[in-house]
């Protein structure tokens, strides 16, 4: 029987992020389970879901910075995918079963006539195999058993939808910048739909989640080579404020960064000069500093400054 201590054991408290370039084949929730295994960190999640059949930027969450991770899903993420035409499939990409065919291989030219339709807020239905829950119960489970849901349209944020390769008549390669909850596999399936012809996402890559980047990216072969060398870690966990990179700064006195700690509100009036021109007054974020540390991320509303969230 385990000890005391073994019983209580959480592991290591690091507090950061990890930008995991996410191998091909595996969940998102198995890239975090391993990482956690590796670091032997208490606490670790992720900042936005990436399907097995993906690849790229996994933003992991350690510690303190798992209370950042919706602010960084609320990021504007960038993809680059592969559409196949002449096969839909049940999961609109190429890891489920054929559902019909055709062929018609649209030109170049009908291609970029069609995303016009596709940029700015559309609303788009999910793929039936995904994590949105029916009745209390996920998408996915539904459709293995058989009974895939009708799921309603929700809006959805194209920033960028741009043909950017066009290896043969079977493939065409696309750059996406989009927001929250915007599903590839669906902009796949519904811009060969709109093409008079069916496809399916054959490969997909995350290159960006708001400030995170590529080519910032370990692999997990790289974060376990780290690992025999205790100093190299500290180099691949960046700091927690790191996922708020794009969000203003606003420096706090030891007194007001207490207080936004404990919960209090501050008037505005008595930061003023200090507050960033560009932070809206109603609902804008700041990144709390107390001399170099970052401490609080606060929002503004009704002349107050209201902690948000703690570190």
């Amino acid at each position: 029987m385990a000890g005391p201590q073994a019983r209580h054991r959480r592991g290591q408290k690091i507090d950061g992020w990890i930008i995991l370039d996410k191998p091909q084949g595996i969940t998102s929730a198995h890239a975090v389970a391993k990482i956690k295994r590796l670091l032997d960190a208490a606490k670790v999640g992720h900042g936005g879901t990436l399907d097995p059949l993906a690849t790229g930027v996994l933003p992991i969450a350690l510690g303190a910075a798992t209370k950042m991770v919706p602010y960084v899903m609320d990021g504007t993420k960038l993809y680059h995918f592969t559409l196949k035409f002449g096969e839909a499939r049940d999961t609109d990409d190429a890891e489920g079963a054929i559902t019909a065919t055709s062929d018609i291989r649209p030109e170049a030219a009908m291609i970029d006539a069609a995303l016009v339709a596709f940029r700015g807020l559309i609303m788009q239905v999910p793929p039936a195999f995904s994590a949105i829950k029916v009745g209390g119960e996920r998408a996915y489970d539904l459709a293995r058993a058989g009974a895939p849901p009708d799921l309603p349209p929700r809006p959805a944020q194209i920033d960028r939808f741009a043909l950017i390769g066009r290896p043969d008549a079977d493939h065409a390669l696309f750059e996406v910048a989009s927001g929250k909850g915007v599903y590839m596999r669906s902009l796949a399936r519904d811009l060969a739909r709109s093409l008079g012809t069916v496809g399916h996402i054959a490969a997909l890559r995350r290159l960006s989640v708001g400030p995170f980047e590529i080519g910032n990216a370990v692999t997990l072969d790289n974060l376990a080579d780290s690992l025999h060398s205790p100093d190299s870690v500290p180099d691949i966990v960046l700091p927690v404020e790191t996922a708020l990179a794009d969000i203003p700064a606003l420096a706090l006195t030891e007194a007001e960064a207490a207080a936004l700690r404990n919960g209090m509100a501050l008037s505005l009036v008595d930061l003023m000069g200090r507050i960033p021109t560009a932070t809206n007054p109603d609902g804008g974020l700041v990144r709390g500093l107390a001399g170099h540390r970052f401490v609080v991320l606060g929002k503004l509303h009704q002349g107050m400054l209201r902690p948000e969230r703690v570190i």
